[in-house]
């Protein structure tokens, strides 16, 4: 968990989704809300499901996690918030801007822990767990490609 960045969080048996996230002091940290990642249920649930992978891109472990929140203002907020806010990529201005911009904008910032015992090597399924592509406006039909001439076989 030290090395994790993306984490799989699944809250009440729905789908999982591709968080991004910052390991501290033996939990994981997330943020959720205006201009950040898009987590419907998380902020309102007590308990959640993650799951990391290994370097070679498979499931290394899931476990049960429980839900806080860390509230803006309080002394836990002033301490963790510029940390998680430092590992933020891609954010614009400085670290102070940005946590003061999550203050102001509602953003969440949950902290992830160990709420359970995790399933991790043979505990884990053997087959697949992939699911089919969820409904998008994004997703288009993928046409035939273009052929100038047709290549003959001899």
């Amino acid at each position: 968990m030290k090395k994790a960045s993306v984490a799989w969080v699944a809250v009440a048996g729905g789908p999982s989704l591709a968080l991004w996230c910052v390991p501290l002091e033996g939990a994981l940290f997330v943020v959720t809300g205006p201009g950040e990642q898009s987590a419907p249920g998380l902020a309102e649930a007590s308990e959640a499901q993650v799951t990391l992978r290994g370097d070679h891109g498979g499931r290394i472990v899931t476990w049960p996690a429980r839900v806080t929140r860390v509230t803006p203002g309080g002394e836990e907020w002033e301490t963790l918030a510029p940390l998680v806010g430092a590992k933020r990529l891609n954010a614009r201005g400085a670290t102070v801007d940005l946590v003061a911009r999550w203050a102001a904008e509602g953003c969440t910032l949950l902290r992830l822990a160990a709420g359970g015992e995790p399933e991790h090597g043979g505990g884990l399924p053997d087959g697949s767990l992939a699911e089919s592509p969820r409904p998008s406006p994004a997703v288009r039909a993928t046409r035939r490609p273009f052929r100038l001439h047709r290549v003959r076989r001899r």
